[in-house]
């Protein structure tokens, strides 16, 4: 039996309510020292980050319970969002005493506090989060005509082999990610019933904005559709197909930087029109910080092809975001549902702020999602403590803590530590979010999730990767691992995110050997069909689109949880171990939702290295 500890943030007798804090809602904490301990009085220190102020107050004593002393407080409603660290003071009468923090009773040195998020509450739009997402890499997804790149943005070159790998040497020093293999909207339009088939609700695109390279995060016009993808027209009807299948299309918005061969800059004059690099009268000079025009500047990660943006610079603001046509507003109207925000970090909380405002004043329903590598609750970047999750900025984030306690733990790493990972972000983020993140297995920044899973190290430099696959044992070993990861993906609280050819098995290590094109005609079909079963189930069962969330096991190999929503249940369970588990279920009545088979009595076995999916109605 384990022993109740003096105080811990996720029992309901310690702290309610649970996790992050509504402005306005009183919060009540409760500490339970032994008696034998000799405590005769206790107090909360509270820390208020963002307002810079630090209380503390006295918790009466509210009785024993069995060889505890209780000390109890209620506390008064944070009236504004805000980021709070407490901990407890603990003294006798003869005023000795000591601090207890999350490490837990200690004396000297700087307090390890726990962590209160305090959101204002507001409105985020539920088809996001219960439903399911699949991100494209435009240019690799798929290619209905060869096509001609003369005259467009950059020096492009085309494929005439979709099966072949994607180019890597550099070019005079210079990886310029010119090879293209002609993957276009049309061709997305094309392959609509294919997403339907797998559940999916959400198309996340990679930029589809012009642009002079492959990845098309160096945009080099945001008003226009890269033609090799196809035109305005295209992206609409897409769209409208998209929606009548129930499909909504989430576009990337990379705002921090540009392409230094944009319109904005033109720093090779490509464009017509004067550009930033060209004079200081362009009408984009104000946007970029020179150092010494026109050859120094800020520029993202020291790289000269792409110059930071000043999202501080008012016309710059009016342009992507406040204007009647600004480019949110004007890719909204056209179709989009939302936007994801590329590096987020470097975004300043006043620029996403102003985004989620203008996409709310156009699409009361629209999402906007961050990229953020980190527990977005408490994330600080260039110095500052970040207000993502609060109410104003972002609904969602992407879920890389997910993807990272998930690759551990079936590379053989604990359940527990899963669980305890997962626990940190349910309580450190408001509900909405939580329920609204991007989960993924992998991403256009990662190796391919076969790759990973193969339990291999992936060999050092491009040329070693170009040519790297997994030998047919470590094939069949991630497989089996990628089979219980998409279980785990979409029974998981938040919107499960294919990352394309994930589903078709493809392989390779870092880009662009992660972006090989999607192997039509040479899918793994047994992966494929299980990803659609798994697509019908979580379209079939509310308590996977938005059930709480229970934990029924985490200890070694074993982890299991509980979706529920109203009299609807859905079990995962996961066996990572070489031995058959069995696991305990709260009541009678599961049936296993891939076999048909009932489950007699409250126990489950899990044979060795398997996910079983368990339901009752």
């Amino acid at each position: 039996m384990n022993t109740p500890a003096v105080f811990d943030s996720r029992d309901p007798q310690c702290k309610t309510p649970y996790g992050a804090l509504p402005c306005g809602m009183s919060w009540s904490l409760t500490c339970r020292p032994l008696s034998i301990e000799g405590f005769t009085h206790c107090s909360v220190i509270i820390h208020r980050e963002f307002a810079g102020h630090q209380m503390e107050a006295e918790m009466p004593f509210a009785g024993f319970w069995e060889d505890r002393a209780c000390f109890s407080i209620s506390l008064i409603p944070f009236q504004t969002p805000e980021l709070a660290w407490y901990w407890f003071r603990f003294w006798r009468d003869d005023g000795t005493g000591c601090l207890l923090d999350k490490t837990g009773y200690h004396c000297e040195g700087e307090p390890v506090p726990w962590q209160l998020t305090v959101y204002q509450e507001s409105r985020t739009p539920a088809w996001f989060g219960e439903g399911v997402t699949y991100q494209i890499f435009p240019d690799r997804y798929c290619r209905l005509a060869h096509p001609n790149p003369a005259g467009l943005i950059g020096d492009r070159w085309v494929h005439e082999d979709w099966y072949e790998g994607p180019a890597w040497r550099p070019e005079g020093g210079e990886i310029k990610n010119r090879d293209f293999f002609g993957g276009s909207l049309a061709g997305v339009a094309a392959h609509l019933d294919d997403l339907e088939a797998l559940g999916v609700t959400t198309i996340y695109f990679c930029p589809i904005f012009e642009s002079a390279s492959n990845h098309r995060y160096n945009t080099a016009d945001y008003t226009r559709i890269d033609p090799m993808l196809g035109a305005k027209k295209d992206f609409k009807n897409l769209c409208a197909e998209a929606k009548k299948r129930g499909i909504r299309v989430i576009l990337d918005g990379v705002f921090n930087h540009t392409g230094s061969q944009s319109i904005y800059f033109n720093a090779d004059g490509f464009y017509p029109t004067l550009g930033a690099a060209q004079s200081k009268e362009s009408p984009y000079y104000d946007w970029f910080q020179f150092r010494e025009w026109p050859g120094s500047y800020d520029a993202w990660w020291g790289i000269s092809t792409l110059p930071n943006v000043r999202e501080d610079c008012p016309d710059y603001v009016d342009y992507i975001i406040t204007g009647e046509n600004s480019i949110v507003k004007r890719w909204l109207r056209a179709g989009a549902s939302g936007w994801r925000l590329d590096v987020a970090d470097e975004l300043p909380d006043e620029f996403i702020e102003k985004l989620r405002a203008a996409v709310e004043e156009t699409d009361p329903d629209a999402m906007v999602l961050g990229e953020v590598w980190e527990d977005a609750s408490n994330k600080i970047s260039y110095s500052r403590r970040r207000k993502y999750l609060l109410g104003k900025e972002l609904h969602g984030v992407m879920n890389y803590p997910f993807r990272n306690a998930l690759l551990a733990y079936l590379l053989d790493g604990p359940a527990e530590d899963f669980m305890e990972a997962m626990e940190t972000i349910r309580e450190n983020y408001p509900p909405a979010a939580f329920y609204s993140a991007m989960n993924f297995l992998g991403t256009h920044d990662t190796p391919r999730i076969v790759t990973l899973l193969g339990g291999c190290r992936l060999p050092e430099g491009r040329e070693a990767q170009s040519a790297f696959l997994l030998t047919p044992d470590q094939r069949h070993a991630a497989l089996d691992r990628l089979h219980v990861a998409a279980a785990i993906l979409f029974t998981f609280p938040g919107s499960p995110t294919i990352y394309y050819g994930d589903e078709a098995g493809l392989e390779g290590a870092a880009d662009p050997f992660n972006r090989r094109t999607y192997p039509w005609g040479r899918e793994n079909r047994e992966l494929l069909e299980w990803f659609q079963t798994l697509g019908r189930l979580r379209k079939g069962r509310v308590s996977l689109r938005r059930g709480s969330l229970l934990w029924l096991e985490a200890q070694g190999p074993l982890l299991a949880y509980l979706r529920e929503e109203g009299h609807e249940a859905t079990a995962t369970l996961v066996n990572a171990g070489p031995e058959t588990r069995v696991v305990s279920l709260p009541g009678e009545g599961f049936r296993d939702l891939i076999s048909g088979e009932v489950v007699s009595g409250r126990e489950a076995p899990v044979p060795p290295y398997s996910v079983r999916i368990l339901g009752r109605d």
